[in-house]
């Protein structure tokens, strides 16, 4: 088995470095351009009067001019499509700011000054026996124990006591599920959770996600939940 989950991000930009390069091979394409024009105006200056430029050679060039052109065009109107694709891109990605969401993870926040335990949601293909581990953030076991699966959604909470009695406090807990079928064979489980979107970080891309204090790629959200109740239901 193995659990299957999308890990935290730390931001990270690549969309600077996207249009440093797109900016880079605009500047190296309409260089070559001046570069093709001052030579066929040289040629056409210094040509041989008795020896003038052969008529085909001269309509080839020109073609060839053309094309570098249309070249330099092309680029700049794709450079604008990208950077409008990508203003649009930002804008839908800040309305998700407050909208409830179940992202592709296996940490879960327990916040009992809230009075909200930590709850996974997970998805096992198969009836299976798992293994269950809870870490802190800090990678520290807070509890370990055996469940059984049923094939399809299912919702794991924990309160935040230990194996030994002692109450771990508020934070980000990791649950990993090492489950295996009736056969013996591996299952593959995969985690999600539930949580509100705080944040959206459009300078990054794709655009980062923060729920729960933890930053994820907007392609990791599975669904935008109407409502917080029946997490089961809503799982993929």
């Amino acid at each position: 088995m193995t659990t299957t989950n999308a890990t935290p991000t730390t931001p990270t930009s690549n969309t600077g470095t996207a249009q440093a390069a797109g900016a880079v091979g605009s500047q190296q394409l309409a260089g070559n351009f001046n570069t093709f024009l001052k030579l066929l105006t040289t040629q056409l200056q210094n040509q041989d009067p008795l020896s003038p430029l052969d008529t085909n050679q001269f309509t080839q060039q020109l073609v060839e001019f053309a094309s570098v052109e249309q070249q330099v065009n092309m680029n700049s109107n794709l450079q604008t499509l990208i950077s409008m694709q990508q203003t649009s891109a930002s804008l839908q990605a800040l309305q998700l700011v407050g909208a409830n969401v179940t992202i592709n993870s296996n940490t879960a926040t327990l916040s009992k000054a809230t009075g909200s335990p930590a709850t996974w949601g997970f998805s096992s293909p198969s009836p299976a026996t798992g293994a269950v581990t809870i870490t802190s953030s800090t990678g520290q076991v807070a509890l370990t124990g055996t469940i059984s699966l049923t094939a399809g959604s299912q919702s794991y909470t924990w309160n935040g006591q230990g194996n030994n009695g002692v109450t771990w406090p508020d934070g980000n807990y990791t649950l990993s599920i090492n489950a295996v079928g009736a056969n013996g064979q591996p299952v593959t489980v995969s985690t999600q959770v539930q949580g509100t979107i705080s944040s959206v970080n459009v300078s990054q891309n794709p655009p980062l996600v923060t729920v729960g204090g933890q930053n994820y790629p907007i392609s990791a959200i599975q669904s935008i939940n109407s409502g917080s109740n029946g997490l089961a239901q809503l799982l993929h």
